[in-house]
């Protein structure tokens, strides 16, 4: 138990050390990722987060194991509790003001993974990673995913990175070009 408790407090730390340094951009939303993210042609990155477990996240927090682990651990309602939202909701992590588009319902947003997009999502600075990461974005690592993917969560299953990275992999095509 007290294990679980000090990746609990390192997890938000770490969460919160990374939102520190977010506090310089805005968090778009999906819908924003979506006017480039959609086309065939360069990997329809939105549908398959929009398909996927991330996207659901809040979602799941509703399911019949979620609501049986929350009565049994006196969590009133884990879709508006803090702990299961850091791993299950961007907008209820996000520092206050750096909100302009992101919605309450997105689940795990592309910006967690990727950062707040304010700064990067114009098509010109999206057009070399190395400048769209020195306005904002985040490639994800282990590192990054393993912030909720941990034994700290009551749900946890074995979290390999390589596969699981490439189980969810959403490249561009058009940028190998």
């Amino acid at each position: 138990m007290k294990l679980k408790k000090i990746l609990l407090l390192i997890s938000a730390i770490l969460f919160v050390t990374a939102s520190l340094s977010a506090q310089n951009y805005k968090y778009i939303g999906a819908d924003k990722c979506k006017l480039c993210h959609n086309k065939a042609a360069t990997g329809e990155q939105y549908n398959k987060w929009f398909a996927g477990p991330h996207a659901n996240a809040l979602k799941s927090l509703t399911n019949e194991a979620s609501l049986a682990y929350a009565k049994k651990n006196g969590i009133a309602d884990p879709a508006k509790d803090a702990k299961c939202l850091e791993c299950h909701s961007t907008f209820a992590t996000i520092p206050g003001g750096a909100n302009m588009g992101l919605k309450e319902n997105e689940g795990v947003s592309c910006e967690t993974c990727h950062g707040a997009g304010s700064a990067y999502k114009a098509a010109t600075i999206m057009k070399s990673q190395e400048t769209s990461i020195k306005n904002g974005l985040i490639v994800p690592d282990e590192d990054l995913c393993k912030k909720c993917h941990n034994p700290s969560n009551p749900f946890h299953k074995e979290f390999n990175y390589k596969t699981y990275s490439e189980k969810f992999a959403h490249p561009n095509p058009a940028a190998a070009k």
